[in-house]
């Protein structure tokens, strides 16, 4: 089977735990695009609750966790990960008010109403963009803020390699104007949306991953799946060379209102 038809739902996740554990960011971002996504959002105390859902290592919690007060939980499948988590937050004296859990997206441990923030980068498409928003909607105060960043076409039409490996790894993916109906459709009014530079893929995510790649290659040495998996991030490199005009992360901030 060559990479081009395979997509990262067919490894074993503990090859994708351990590739990614060696990176500060499981995904496109930047601890500006963080601030910038956070400067959008205006009721925070430290009396605030946050969620991080799918918070991987915790980049871009450690980063909210130094600029905002509340209590913040990260949410992610990968024990590995969390462990890494909790261990970021102790080194950055949070841990009292930054903790990190075991747990998955579609069955969160918050009550309803619980939540003043949830944050989401990269991550809401494990459980697929609408269903994220019309479920986690409960868990957030009337008021209360979603802050997430998504892929997105930037173009109706596209080349067909790019379109066949989206349609392959995630059909949810959409355009922006249609992202931000389905946001307002789910019960949200929309408060910023913008697209994620091209720098939180170059230097955040693609260059780091030259190191992990590494790292992971002399680890699972002769291993088949592993040298897989890794031709397959590096064909995802590649296309994103080759595409970025038609597609990017895009983040949506928007405010849960009564319906």
């Amino acid at each position: 089977m060559s990479n081009e038809n395979k997509t990262i739902h067919e490894f074993d996740l503990s090859l994708i735990c351990d590739y990614f554990s060696n990176m500060e960011r499981q995904g496109p971002g930047s601890p500006e695009v963080t601030l910038k996504a956070l400067s959008f959002i205006d009721n925070l105390t430290e009396h605030s609750r946050i969620a991080d859902l799918g918070c991987g290592t915790g980049g871009q919690t450690m980063t909210l966790a130094k600029h905002i007060q509340g209590k913040i939980t990260g949410l992610d499948f990968f024990p590995d990960f969390i462990k890494i988590f909790n261990h970021n937050a102790q080194q950055l004296g949070v841990q009292d008010r930054v903790k990190g859990i075991v747990g998955s997206m579609d069955n969160l441990p918050f009550q309803d109403e619980e939540l003043d923030l949830i944050w989401s980068e990269g991550a809401i498409y494990n459980i697929g963009f609408e269903r994220g928003l019309k479920e986690w909607r409960k868990y957030l105060k009337t008021g209360g803020y979603l802050a997430v960043s998504e892929s997105s076409w930037f173009t109706d039409e596209r080349p067909a390699e790019i379109n066949k490996f989206w349609m392959n790894a995630y059909p949810e993916i959409d355009t922006i104007p249609n992202q931000v109906a389905k946001l307002q459709k789910a019960g949200y009014l929309p408060v910023a949306t913008f697209i994620l530079p091209e720098t939180c893929w170059t230097d955040h995510y693609i260059a780091p991953k030259v190191t992990a790649q590494q790292l992971f290659l002399n680890k699972h040495a002769g291993n088949k799946a592993a040298e897989e998996f890794a031709a397959l991030e590096l064909y995802e490199n590649e296309l994103y060379r080759k595409y970025k005009a038609f597609y990017g992360y895009t983040f949506f901030i928007a405010k849960k209102i009564e319906l």
